[in-house]
C-alpha cells in the first residue's frame, strides 16, 4: 500500500526536521546563498548606519542563514525578511520565505497578513529609496516614477512567489487526498476480496450440501428397498423358493433403477466437467472426472474443475431428471407398490382435484414421501403406514405417518444404516420452495412427517 498522511510524518529519512536528505541539501544551499547575499548587502548597510563593516557583514550572514529553517518555521523566516527589508537586504530570503509560507499547511489569514506586511514593507522601502535617488539627482525621471517603481517592485517581489506557493500547496494537498483515496479504495478492495472469499466458501458449502442431497434422494430409497428385499430373500430362500425368486427379481429391478439414476447423475456431472475442462490446458483422464471434481473443492487454484461447476452440474442433473423422467406425483402408486412389495402395509389417500404442478414442486413432494417411506423401512419395519396427499387451492400438502412397529428390533434386523440426513434434506427442499415442514413422533408411538408447499 502507498504511504500517506501520518505515515509520512513517521517515515523521516533526513536529519532533524527534513524528511529527505535532498531537502536538507537544498535548504542548506539556499541558506548559504542567502547568507552570502545578506553579508554582501551588509557592507553598504554598515556604511550608511555608521557601524563597523564587520558588524554589518556578520549581521547579514546571521540574517541570511535564517532561511535554513524555512520548512520548520516559515513564519519566522518571513518576519525576519520583513524586518531586514529597510536595510535593503534579504531579497532571496523574502522570495523563498513567501513561497514556503504560501505552500505550507497554515491558515489563509496568516498567509494573507504576512504577505500584506511584506508587500507594504517593500513598497515603502522602495518608495523612500527611489525618492532619495531622485533627490540626489541619480534619477532624472518625473515624479510619476516614484509610486510606479514602488508598486511594481513590491508586486514583483511578493505576488509571484506567493501565487506559486499557493499553487504548489494546493497541488500537494490534492495529491495527498488522491493518495489517501487510493489507499481507502485499496482497503475497500481488500475487504471486498475477503468478503468474496467468504461468499465463495459459503457457496462451496452450499454446493456440497446440494450434491449430497441429490445423491441421497436418488440412491438411498432404492438401495434401502434392496436391503429389505435381500433380508427377506435370505429369510425365505429355503422355505418358499417362489417368493425368494420374486424377491430376487425385485432386488434386481431396484438395483437397475438405482444404477440408472446414478448413471444419469454422474453423466451430467461429467458433461458439466467436460465443458469446464475446455479452458484447462492439461486435462485429466475422463475416468478421474468425478474424483477431480471433489478435489477441486479443497484446491480451487489447481487445474481441477471448481466445485461450483460440480454444483451446477448436480443441479442440471436434478433438473434433467425432473424434466425427462420425473419423478412425478402420478408415480406415487408405483412408489407405494414397491414398499408394499417389501412387506410394508401402506394406505394412500388423495384429497382434492388432482392437477399438475411445476416440476420442482412435484419432485419435492415426491421426494418427501419417498424419504419418509425409506425412514419407515429403516426404523419401523413392518409398521402400517398412511400416506395422505391433499390438493388445495394454492398449495399441496402431504403427510406420511406410521404406526408403532410390531417388533422393536425390526430396524436392526434389516441392517439399514442411517446417516441422519433424510429429514434434513426434506426440510431443506420444502423450505427452499417457501413451504412448511414438520416432523416428530406421535402420541401412539409412531412417527409423522408433514409438509405444505405453495403451488403459486
Amino acid at each position: 500500500m502507498t504511504t500517506t498522511g501520518a505515515d509520512h510524518a513517521t517515515a523521516l529519512t533526513g536529519p532533524w526536521w527534513w524528511s529527505r536528505w535532498r531537502s536538507a541539501v537544498l535548504d542548506g544551499a539556499l541558506a548559504l546563498v542567502s547568507a552570502l547575499e545578506c553579508g554582501a548587502e551588509g557592507i553598504p548597510f554598515a556604511r550608511d548606519a555608521g557601524v563597523p563593516l564587520a558588524a554589518g557583514i556578520v549581521f547579514g550572514l546571521l540574517a541570511g542563514s535564517v532561511l535554513l529553517m524555512r520548512r520548520k518555521w516559515p513564519i519566522a523566516v518571513v518576519l525576519v525578511a520583513i524586518a531586514i527589508t529597510p536595510a535593503q537586504m534579504g531579497f532571496l530570503m523574502g522570495i523563498v520565505g513567501l513561497y514556503t509560507l504560501a505552500a505550507a499547511e497554515l491558515p489563509r489569514r496568516i498567509i494573507v497578513a504576512l504577505a500584506g506586511m511584506s508587500l507594504v514593507g517593500t513598497m515603502i522601502v522602495t518608495f523612500v529609496r527611489v525618492k532619495q535617488d531622485m533627490a540626489r539627482g541619480d534619477l532624472t525621471l518625473g515624479d510619476w516614477f516614484v509610486p510606479f517603481a514602488a508598486v511594481t517592485t513590491s508586486l514583483g517581489l511578493t505576488a509571484p512567489p506567493l501565487l506559486l506557493g499557493l499553487y504548489v500547496g494546493a497541488r500537494r494537498r490534492l495529491m495527498e487526498s488522491l493518495r489517501e483515496r487510493a489507499d481507502s479504495l485499496e482497503r475497500e478492495l481488500q475487504l471486498l476480496a475477503e468478503r468474496a472469499e467468504e461468499r465463495a466458501e459459503w457457496a462451496r458449502g452450499e454446493e456440497r450440501t446440494r450434491i449430497a442431497r441429490e445423491m441421497h434422494d436418488v440412491v438411498a430409497h432404492r438401495v434401502s428397498l434392496m436391503v429389505v428385499h435381500a433380508a427377506a430373500l435370505q429369510a425365505v430362500a429355503r422355505k418358499d423358493p417362489e417368493k425368494a425368486v420374486r424377491n430376487a427379481a425385485l432386488v434386481g429391478d431396484m438395483g437397475r433403477q438405482a444404477l440408472t439414476e446414478l448413471r444419469e447423475m454422474l453423466g451430467v456431472l461429467r458433461s458439466g466437467e467436460s465443458a469446464q475442462r475446455r479452458t484447462v490446458p492439461a486435462p485429466a483422464p475422463a475416468s478421474a472426472s468425478v474424483s477431480v471434481s471433489v478435489v477441486s473443492a479443497s484446491t480451487p487454484t489447481s487445474g481441477a474443475v471448481p466445485l461450483a461447476a460440480v454444483g451446477v452440474a448436480a443441479a442440471a442433473a436434478a433438473s434433467r431428471v425432473v424434466e425427462e423422467e420425473g419423478p412425478w406425483l402420478s408415480e406415487l402408486d408405483v412408489l407405494i407398490g414397491q414398499s408394499a412389495a417389501a412387506g410394508m402395509v401402506v394406505d394412500l389417500s388423495v384429497e382434492g382435484d388432482v392437477r399438475s404442478y411445476a416440476a420442482a414442486i412435484e419432485q419435492t413432494a415426491f421426494r418427501v414421501v419417498q424419504e419418509a417411506l425409506t425412514n419407515v423401512h429403516k426404523h419401523a419395519a413392518g409398521a402400517k403406514t398412511h400416506v395422505r396427499l391433499a390438493h388445495r387451492v394454492a398449495e399441496i400438502a402431504m403427510q406420511v405417518e406410521n404406526e408403532p412397529p410390531p417388533e422393536l428390533a425390526s430396524a436392526a434386523s434389516a441392517g439399514l444404516p442411517s446417516g441422519g440426513n433424510g429429514l434434513v434434506g426434506m426440510r431443506e427442499r420444502v423450505l427452499g420452495l417457501g413451504g412448511v415442514f414438520v416432523s416428530g413422533p406421535t402420541d401412539a408411538g409412531g412417527f409423522r412427517v408433514s409438509a405444505v408447499i405453495p403451488s403459486v
